[in-house]
């Protein structure tokens, strides 16, 4: 299958502080595609400069053929409609109920009639086991089942790219267990690139097709989960093993401490 979206050789900061440099990645439909690294990698970074929220200051992002930043604000904000986003903490409206939440994008994109959105609704909200919740009000659900209904509405469009922004934080075993398998279900069934940004290896290795492991502001490795458990690569090991020491250094790179308390050295 050829690839659907990509990012070809990207940079991106703030300043003179580089997040991004020279990234290459590649996302097929169909395929479930996990970024993994420390906090401050890049990693929600690069679901902004997909959605066109960030602009690189090198490099392209291209989905299904098109140049991200290249658009205009009219034909960007068409494009965004084919990109659904779970985030991290669902971000759902909590003056709405589970219905409203889910038909909100429909109301919002489309023109659709209010019976086919009731049935739109209910079967997003079918499909992801929570129908019977459609007149709960937000603070009423648990946050596995505020998680589940995000991802309703994440879909209510059937967008052909999904990101997942740390979509298991927060949850217990049997939350993230229930998630993980939505998330392969959902992609399997429509066939769309899923990105999933995680620190959670073993549920996020679960279901990836491919992970991309990012450390200082670079694609450090890649692979299948397995390929990525057999690697020797130390920014793997660190990763994956949790080690203090390693390639990725705890202190942020500083002048020496006696020079910033005006020490001799």
């Amino acid at each position: 299958m050829a690839e659907f979206l990509a990012l070809d050789s990207v940079r991106f900061g703030y300043g003179s502080r580089v997040i991004l440099h020279d990234v290459s990645m590649r996302f097929e439909r169909g395929k479930i595609v996990a970024l993994i690294g420390g906090s401050g990698s890049g990693k929600t970074t690069i679901l902004r400069l997909i959605g066109g929220k960030l602009r690189p200051q090198a490099g392209r992002v291209v989905f299904d053929g098109r140049d991200v930043h290249a658009l205009g604000r009219h034909d960007l904000y068409r494009l965004r409609r084919r990109m659904g986003m779970l985030f991290q903490f669902g971000a759902l409206f909590t003056d709405l109920d589970v219905f409203e939440n889910v038909a909100f994008p429909l109301r919002e994109h489309t023109d659709l009639p209010e019976e086919m959105i009731r049935d739109l609704v209910l079967l997003k909200l079918e499909s992801v086991g929570l129908r019977g919740a459609a007149r709960l009000a937000i603070s009423q659900l648990s946050g596995g089942m505020a998680r589940r209904v995000a991802l309703a509405r994440a879909i209510a469009l059937d967008p052909p790219l999904i990101m997942y922004d740390e979509p298991f934080t927060g949850l217990d075993p049997v939350g993230v267990a229930t998630i993980a398998r939505l998330i392969r279900r959902l992609n399997d069934a429509v066939e769309c690139a899923s990105i999933v940004v995680s620190h959670d290896i073993e549920d996020t290795f679960a279901i990836a097709d491919y992970v991309y492991l990012l450390a200082g502001g670079r694609v450090a490795a890649s692979g299948t989960p397995d390929e990525m458990r057999a690697s020797a690569d130390p920014n793997v090991r660190q990763f994956l093993e949790a080690r203090i020491d390693g390639p990725v250094a705890f202190h942020y790179q500083a002048k020496p401490l006696a020079a910033d308390l005006g020490l001799p050295a």
